[in-house]
């Protein structure tokens, strides 16, 4: 199916943003530089591919507002219309230069029930595949259709790693391990985005983050629904769209069940 503009013109930003993306990942592997001295090496490589991204899609829509990670609101002509940005999803593995790493592009529309994510794109940038869905024509990658997983056995999920710092931590373990002992294999990959991307192609069948940031998951849960999967909070309620929440992506066949493992019922 032939791309739309939209995607296009997205499309060609993330194209060009992997690029330098790349020399910089590469320039990593080298680095022989304290561990501040690669974080903030990271952290100018993120703001360089935001800059990069923000230029390329005010160029090409001129009237989009947008809401990036790093710079946060950026207004334009039109507030209700807007792009929201992860330049660099997986900065961990990014400084650690494990190949995992995905730009994340979500293109949102403000409705009365709030904001609807109405086309999307990620882009891995090391294996040059580029995810993209609009609402109601398919999911796609490389300008393959995509189907989420038939699978209802022999799992293969990822969340985030249960961190002991942070707040409900013993809450999250129990539900990991929950999910373990039905015995499901479990992943810990480091980029959500690219994770909802691969639960959309039908590599994982599900995933779960107790709390994602919009710019992890617009475009992720399009294209995960685009690709005949389910989308929605932990609790079965309808995933936020403007803010940071719970997230459960699945192939759709277990998803009741993954989410009574998680809530311990």
């Amino acid at each position: 199916m032939p791309q739309s503009a939209l995607i296009t013109v997205i499309a060609k930003a993330v194209q060009k943003a992997g690029k330098g993306i790349m020399r910089d990942f590469g320039e990593i592997e080298r680095l022989q530089v304290s561990k501040k001295g690669i974080a903030n090496f990271v952290t100018s490589a993120d703001l360089r591919t935001e800059k990069l991204l923000v230029e390329e899609l005010q160029r090409a829509r001129p009237k989009f507002s947008f809401l990036t990670e790093e710079s946060g609101h950026i207004p334009g002509p039109d507030s209700s219309m807007r792009f929201v940005i992860d330049p660099i999803d997986g900065t961990t593995n990014f400084i650690h230069a494990i190949p995992y790493i995905s730009i994340s592009i979500g293109v949102q529309k403000q409705t009365e029930e709030g904001w609807e994510t109405f086309a999307g794109v990620i882009y891995d940038p090391v294996h040059d595949e580029l995810f993209h869905a609009e609402k109601n024509q398919g999911a796609f990658c490389n300008n393959m259709r995509l189907r989420v997983s038939a699978r209802e056995e022999d799992l293969l999920l990822s969340t985030s790693s249960p961190r002991k710092w942070r707040t409900g931590y013993e809450t999250t373990l129990r539900a990991f391990e929950r999910v373990i002992d039905f015995g499901a294999t479990m992943r810990c990959s480091g980029s959500a985005a690219l994770d909802l991307a691969y639960v959309a192609s039908g590599r994982l069948d599900g995933i779960w983050y107790h709390r994602l940031n919009i710019w992890d998951m617009s475009a992720g849960t399009l294209l995960v629904r685009e690709a005949g999967g389910k989308v929605t909070a932990i609790d079965g309620s309808p995933v936020v769209t403007d803010d940071r929440g719970p997230i459960l992506a699945t192939n759709g066949r277990i998803h009741t069940r993954l989410q009574t493992l998680l809530a311990g019922e």
